[in-house]
């Protein structure tokens, strides 16, 4: 892996003592602490290349997780004052980064005559990475003094151009290195101060500290109020920004914001600064640099709210000019920030930002996924503003959803924390029918690309079906349901776009989001239950009965959906019992189709079961005898019905749980209504009857047959003793959940406390 002379250097690197390390970073403090670190760099360089080695062998897992971070590996070994404080950074104190920084500050105030100009662009990444990973380094009066240093390089850089590199010829000469004024983006002179969208041949010392502050300037916003609060070393008299620079001695007499303490004055700084930026794009857009912009003033806006009346005509002039170019979304996103956090203060009107960003940008962007991850980041983190101040929000899951029915497997994190806030009494059921048509509409996103790239006639290739269907205006409309931006519509024709999409069940994009579905639908379920109510959660089930047999073609999606209902079915009658009378017509008609033994066996075999366990009076006083009745005689006749006769020529044997299931349903109801007891008791002396001649044509294996008839005796023999029967079959509450522990009207909390005395030593 290594050559022979980087193994006999990592080996002599791991027999370096502890001690000979402190001493080594002893000697690099002094080093740095010294005025022969400017003036001779090459020792202290041929320390770091030798160091590099002693420090990866000794902390490699630390160097591992944080050099990376703080600058990177060839700029150290050039830079032995970056490398110094790296090595510090990863085996230092705070003391001695607070002593560094303090020290890194220094030479930030010095004039540029004093030392190397290049080493003021290698201070501030430094300074930033302390901010990033040690703030309690820094103090207030850090703060203070780089707020200061940052409005003067910011502001005040040079407006004309650097002296670029002679490129010789005839006509060089003094005239021709005279620094010209900087330009615009078009090429016209700039009128006013510098930044980073200004152009030139060639850029000053002061020019390039402007650009490099202006990209850390956000993240300086963001994190300088997490550091200390302590005393420090540091000079905090107000000196001049930029020390015997004429433009800052200009600017010190220039401006009433010269009176501000500092960090309101780089906030009103950048405030200028960005809005500089913004009028400069107009001559040609540079998104990166306005999404800076717009992020930095809306920092200061939070900071200082007085500031967000002045910003808001630059940013509704910014949205004007590029809400029509999709192009600009990723500049677009900071913009709907800005209106979020500041909209309500100002009193604008923040639809059109919204029917963006919920409308057309997941619309039509559903297949950008940088555009994807960041709309979802801007969603999370401002989830419980956009639920209280944009009703738009929880309406716009149906356009939402394209981003994950087009790339579930990157973004099914981001909608497990989102789906939760989506689900309200008003979306939940049309909620419920969008997840579980989520396969379809990833299909229907393939197609609306494909319409779009592949010609309507290919002889040569061989065409789709779902595409001819998709360009074909009588099922234009069940596309287009799919393909819908808000909640709201209804579709009745679901089996007819199942068929049409039958082709695409096996498509690679399909089936990966047809995994992602029992995952959200298990988050749904799970939410539902805190918002709704009765009525809400009746409708439900009878979606889940409805849906059963109405899903996308992909057995294994199928069978999923079939287990999550499953489990949420009884979740729900459990939680309320009364749901199994208030839609016990419902349940009865689903119970007594013997199909769905065979083809939902899951959700056919739980929705026995809640019938039998709470349609009971002590469930629901409304539960009749008359239901019961009517209840026993559609369970009857499916369990006599595959108990009687060979499964049709292909078809599978009906499941012994299935079986089971249906007798125990059977022997609970007849406890409750002991007029229907000889008819169970009947079946199963039947049962066992027929079973002794040895195999029968409805049950393929013995041992499954065997527990058949095991399950039948057992519940015989209860029945021969009614009262047993129903104390045992359907216990009452206090038993099922015995507290007899706690409850003062019985002696078994004597007796605990009794037994407690003699067992423990006193």
């Amino acid at each position: 892996m290594y050559s022979h002379g980087s193994e006999s250097l990592i080996r002599q690197a791991r027999e370096i003592q502890e001690s000979e390390l402190n001493k080594f970073y002893s000697r690099l403090i002094k080093l740095l602490q010294g005025k022969e670190l400017e003036l001779q760099p090459e020792p202290p360089i041929q320390h770091a290349r030798a160091s590099v080695s002693v420090q990866c062998a000794r902390f490699r897992l630390m160097i591992h997780s944080r050099l990376p971070v703080c600058i990177q590996f060839n700029f150290l070994l050039n830079q032995p004052s970056c490398l110094l404080f790296s090595l510090s950074f990863l085996a230092g104190s705070r003391a001695d980064l607070s002593s560094l920084c303090a020290q890194l500050l220094r030479s930030l105030e010095s004039r540029q005559s004093e030392g190397p100009a290049h080493c003021l662009t290698h201070t501030l990444p430094i300074l930033n990475t302390v901010l990033t990973h040690s703030p309690e380094s820094l103090t207030e009066d850090h703060v203070t003094l780089l707020s200061k240093k940052l409005v003067d390089w910011l502001r005040y850089a040079s407006i004309t151009q650097g002296v670029g590199a002679s490129s010789g010829g005839f006509f060089t000469g003094p005239r021709s290195r005279q620094p010209a004024p900087i330009a615009e983006l078009d090429g016209t002179v700039s009128g006013d101060f510098f930044t980073v969208l200004c152009v030139g041949q060639g850029f000053t010392d002061d020019q390039w500290m402007n650009v490099y502050s202006f990209s850390m300037l956000r993240h300086w916003l963001l994190t300088y109020h997490s550091v200390s609060n302590g005393n420090t070393t540091a000079d905090t008299d107000d000196r001049s920004e930029v020390d015997g620079s004429v433009v800052s001695m200009v600017s010190a007499t220039s401006s009433s914001s010269r009176l501000l303490p500092p960090k309101e004055r780089l906030r009103e700084k950048a405030f200028q600064y960005c809005q500089r930026l913004i009028e400069q794009s107009d001559r040609s857009e540079c998104a990166r640099c306005l999404v800076e912009a717009v992020c930095i003033l809306d920092c200061v806006c939070v900071e200082d709210t007085s500031l967000v009346f002045r910003t808001f005509p630059c940013i509704k002039g910014l949205f004007g000019r590029l809400s029509s170019d999709l192009s600009f979304a990723r500049v677009l996103l900071p913009i709907a920030q800005f209106y979020l956090n500041h909209g309500e203060m100002a009193a604008v009107d923040c639809e059109s930002v919204w029917n963006l960003v919920f409308g057309r940008f997941p619309a039509e962007l559903f297949n950008d996924h940088f555009l994807a991850h960041e709309l979802l980041r801007f969603l999370r983190l401002n989830l419980e503003s956009l639920q209280l101040r944009v009703p738009q929000y929880t309406h716009s899951f149906p356009n939402l959803l394209k981003l994950l029915a087009w790339d579930s497997p990157a973004l099914v994190d981001d909608f497990v924390d989102l789906l939760p806030s989506l689900v309200t009494t008003g979306t939940a059921v049309e909620l419920l029918h969008t997840l579980l048509d989520l396969p379809c509409l990833s299909a229907t996103l393939v197609l609306q690309l494909r319409s779009v790239c592949l010609p309507i006639a290919d002889p040569g290739g061989r065409g789709l079906l779902s595409l001819d269907a998709f360009r074909n205006p009588s099922f234009r409309g069940l596309f287009l349901f799919l393909l819908r931006t808000e909640a709201g519509d209804t579709i009745d024709r679901l089996s007819t776009l199942h068929e049409l999409l039958a082709e695409a069940a096996d498509w690679p994009r399909v089936v990966q989001c047809a995994q992602t579905v029992p995952v959200l639908l298990h988050i749904f379920f799970n939410t539902v239950i805190t918002v709704a109510d009765e009525k809400l959660l009746a409708h439900l089930i009878l979606v889940m009965l409805e849906r059963s047999s109405l899903l996308l073609n992909i057995p294994k999606y199928c069978r999923e959906i079939h287990r999550v209902f499953s489990c949420h079915l009884l979740r729900l009658c459990k939680l309320h019992p009364s749901l199994v009378v208030d839609q016990s017509h419902e349940l009865l008609e689903f119970a007594g189709a013997t199909a769905n033994v065979y083809s939902k066996e899951e959700i056919y075999t739980h929705v026995v079961w809640v019938l039998g366990e709470y349609l009971s009076v002590s469930c629901d006083s409304r539960c009749s005898v008359s239901l019961i009745t009517s209840c026993f005689e559609a369970l009857e006749a499916v369990l006599f019905e595959i108990t009687s006769s060979a499964p049709a020529p292909g078809a599978v044997c009906a499941a012994p749980r299935v079986i089971t299931t249906l007798m125990s349903a059977l022997a609970k109801l007849a406890s409750r209504s002991h007029d229907l007891i000889p008819r169970v008791s009947l079946f199963l002396s039947k049962l066992r009857t027929v079973t002794r001649g040895g195999s029968v044509a409805w049950c393929s294996d013995e041992d499954d047959l065997v527990a058949i008839v095991t399950r039948g005796e057992e519940l015989w023999s209860l029945l021969k003793a009614p009262g047993v029967a129903q104390s045992v079959l359907t216990p009452p509450p206090h038993v099922t959940t015995p507290q007899w522990h706690r409850d003062i009207n019985v002696a078994m909390p004597l007796r605990l406390r009794a037994l407690t005395n003699l067992t423990h030593s006193q």
